[in-house]
Protein backbone atom coordinates (compact mmCIF):
# COMPACT_ATOMS: atom_id res chain seq x y z
CA UNK A 1 0.00 0.00 0.00
CA UNK A 2 1.21 3.49 -0.87
CA UNK A 3 0.31 6.67 1.26
CA UNK A 4 0.87 9.78 0.17
CA UNK A 5 0.33 13.26 0.69
CA UNK A 6 -1.11 15.58 -2.03
CA UNK A 7 -1.53 19.42 -2.41
CA UNK A 8 -3.07 20.98 -5.63
CA UNK A 9 -3.16 24.93 -5.54
CA UNK A 10 -4.37 27.07 -8.94
CA UNK A 11 -2.05 30.43 -9.04
CA UNK A 12 -3.65 33.27 -9.11
CA UNK A 13 -7.33 32.24 -8.04
CA UNK A 14 -8.24 34.79 -5.25
CA UNK A 15 -7.37 34.01 -1.40
CA UNK A 16 -10.60 30.92 -0.77
CA UNK A 17 -9.71 28.15 -3.19
CA UNK A 18 -12.53 25.67 -1.49
CA UNK A 19 -14.52 25.04 -5.05
CA UNK A 20 -11.17 23.47 -6.09
CA UNK A 21 -10.39 21.60 -3.19
CA UNK A 22 -14.30 20.33 -4.20
CA UNK A 23 -13.24 19.34 -6.89
CA UNK A 24 -10.26 16.98 -6.53
CA UNK A 25 -12.24 15.37 -3.74
CA UNK A 26 -14.54 14.72 -6.58
CA UNK A 27 -12.29 13.08 -8.57
CA UNK A 28 -10.71 10.97 -5.62
CA UNK A 29 -13.79 9.80 -4.90
CA UNK A 30 -15.06 9.27 -8.22
CA UNK A 31 -11.97 6.89 -8.35
CA UNK A 32 -12.67 5.38 -5.07
CA UNK A 33 -9.60 6.18 -3.52
CA UNK A 34 -9.20 6.09 0.07
CA UNK A 35 -8.25 9.46 1.18
CA UNK A 36 -8.43 12.24 4.63
CA UNK A 37 -8.32 16.10 3.37
CA UNK A 38 -6.61 17.87 6.68
CA UNK A 39 -6.28 21.81 6.46
CA UNK A 40 -3.41 21.47 4.40
CA UNK A 41 -3.29 18.39 1.86
CA UNK A 42 -5.23 15.51 1.20
CA UNK A 43 -3.59 11.76 2.07
CA UNK A 44 -4.39 9.06 -0.59
CA UNK A 45 -4.30 5.31 0.08
CA UNK A 46 -3.50 3.93 -3.56
CA UNK A 47 -2.53 0.25 -4.03
CA UNK A 48 0.59 1.33 -6.42
CA UNK A 49 2.19 3.78 -7.93
CA UNK A 50 0.45 3.46 -11.17
CA UNK A 51 -3.10 4.30 -9.57
CA UNK A 52 -1.64 7.21 -7.87
CA UNK A 53 -0.53 8.59 -10.65
CA UNK A 54 -3.62 8.34 -12.41
CA UNK A 55 -6.07 9.97 -10.12
CA UNK A 56 -3.53 12.81 -9.10
CA UNK A 57 -3.00 13.41 -13.14
CA UNK A 58 -7.07 13.47 -13.77
CA UNK A 59 -7.29 15.68 -10.35
CA UNK A 60 -4.34 18.19 -11.64
CA UNK A 61 -5.93 18.63 -14.98
CA UNK A 62 -9.51 18.80 -13.34
CA UNK A 63 -8.44 22.21 -11.41
CA UNK A 64 -7.03 23.38 -14.80
CA UNK A 65 -10.69 22.59 -16.65
CA UNK A 66 -12.23 24.34 -13.77
CA UNK A 67 -10.92 27.82 -14.86
CA UNK A 68 -7.46 27.66 -13.32
CA UNK A 69 -4.44 29.36 -15.80
CA UNK A 70 -1.79 27.77 -13.39
CA UNK A 71 -1.86 25.06 -11.24
CA UNK A 72 1.26 23.90 -8.53
CA UNK A 73 0.58 19.79 -7.51
CA UNK A 74 2.98 18.82 -4.63
CA UNK A 75 3.38 15.09 -4.16
CA UNK A 76 4.92 12.81 -1.37
CA UNK A 77 4.70 9.49 -1.35
CA UNK A 78 5.83 7.17 1.09
CA UNK A 79 6.33 3.76 -0.61
CA UNK A 80 6.78 1.00 1.81
CA UNK A 81 7.51 -2.25 1.13
CA UNK A 82 8.63 -4.14 4.70
CA UNK A 83 5.19 -3.68 6.38
CA UNK A 84 1.34 -2.81 5.68
CA UNK A 85 0.44 0.75 5.90
CA UNK A 86 -2.56 2.76 5.89
CA UNK A 87 -3.68 6.05 6.43
CA UNK A 88 -3.58 6.55 10.14
CA UNK A 89 -1.44 3.48 10.95
CA UNK A 90 1.76 6.58 11.35
CA UNK A 91 -0.07 8.94 13.64
CA UNK A 92 -1.56 5.15 15.63
CA UNK A 93 2.20 4.52 16.26
CA UNK A 94 3.25 7.23 18.02
CA UNK A 95 -0.02 7.39 20.06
Amino acid sequence: MIISQLSIAPVGEGTSLSSFVRIVIDTLRKHNVKFATNDMATILETENLDALFRVVKEAHNAVIKAGAKRVITELKIDDRKDKEVTIGSKVKAVN
